[in-house]
């Protein structure tokens, strides 16, 4: 009976994977979210395999993706830097540390912001170009989060993480007085992972930015919630192959609130856990599309370090970099 129930849910998760991008025609939903800092990818793992990784992180990075995977962290403690050099000037930092508290489950807290660079403002002014500068505008955005995930078996994980995320879009002008254009409030990130046998295959689903709406002024908007379900599995281990070598497969199927259905798939080679080659493809993106990136596992003792690099395609954008360090102890 579980091997039926288990071969009925591959087939739905595959079958959903296959005809999600069919919608791809209708007519794209773009313009209905806000807050978009919380769609780039925190991690250059991440961002090399095209962002397919709601079942394949290792530590505290999970937050950013799918919480439950925070369960199946092996060592104590787990601290992961990142840091995205965006185009535009645009740069975003994330930083994130979990700890494994025995039986209690895994325990994570999660901070992310964006530095926009130099904005100038300006304002309508009666003179030859019809303006005046009016110095820099004070744009910011950040979120801060807790974590909790647990194994309820051996085969399965459920996570959480809620984040308290702020934005302000500089001030505007108000019956004479000068007022902050800013907003704040609770988002939520739920995730589930399920083994169903005792191969490295594994499939499963994330919520990502579940939030009540934000409003500026009188106008409301919500922020880019994202239903992702996926599979992932090293290909070497099903077949039996040498177990210095790696090769880790995952398939995305992505169903944002402000675009029609996507597909992440990336790979990931790995030689005696020290040496990864990465790479990823994103489907149904207007820029991004192909990523490639490596990492390395440096050890000292019982202090393990995990240094990786992405360089992802933006379309008529100059390609995006990202560096991550983590590091177990």
């Amino acid at each position: 009976m579980k091997n039926l129930n288990s071969k009925i849910l591959l087939s739905v998760l595959i079958m959903a994977v296959i005809f999600m991008p069919l919608q791809a025609d209708e007519l794209k939903k773009v313009g209905q979210t806000g807050y978009q800092f919380l769609k780039i990818d925190a991690n250059a793992r991440a961002a090399a395999m095209g962002g397919a990784v709601t079942l394949t992180g290792t530590g505290a990075e999970n937050m950013f993706y799918n919480p439950a995977g925070l369960a199946r962290q092996t060592m104590g403690t787990d601290l992961v830097t990142n840091q995205t050099q965006w185009f535009a000037d645009i740069s975003y930092i994330s930083v994130g540390v979990s700890k494994t508290v025995g039986s209690l489950g895994t325990f994570g807290i999660s901070y992310q912001t964006a530095d926009y660079g130099d904005i100038i403002g300006t304002q309508v002014a009666d003179n030859e170009l019809g303006f005046v500068e009016t110095g820099n505008v004070d744009v910011a955005a950040s979120a801060i989060g807790l974590a909790y995930a647990r194994s309820l078996t051996d085969k399965f994980s459920v996570g959480g993480h809620m984040r308290y995320a702020s934005q302000k879009l500089g001030q505007n002008q108000v019956e004479g007085e000068m007022e902050d254009n800013a907003t704040s409030g609770v988002v939520w990130d739920f995730g589930t992972i399920f083994f169903p046998g005792k191969s490295s295959f594994r499939f499963g689903m994330s919520v990502r930015n579940f939030s009540q709406e934000m409003i500026y002024e009188q106008y409301s908007f919500e922020l880019p919630i994202t239903f992702t379900i996926g599979a992932a599995a090293d290909v070497f281990e099903l077949l039996g192959m040498s177990e210095k070598q790696s090769l880790l497969v995952a398939l995305d199927a992505v169903h944002p609130r402000d675009y029609t259905e996507r597909v992440h798939l990336g790979l990931e080679y790995g030689l005696n856990d020290m040496f990864f080659f990465r790479t990823g493809y994103k489907f149904n993106y207007d820029s991004e599309g192909l990523s490639v990136g490596a990492g390395v596992n440096l050890s000292l003792g019982k202090l393990k370090t995990n240094i990786s690099y992405a360089l992802s395609q933006a379309g008529d954008f100059s390609p995006v970099n990202r560096i991550s360090v983590s590091v177990n102890f």
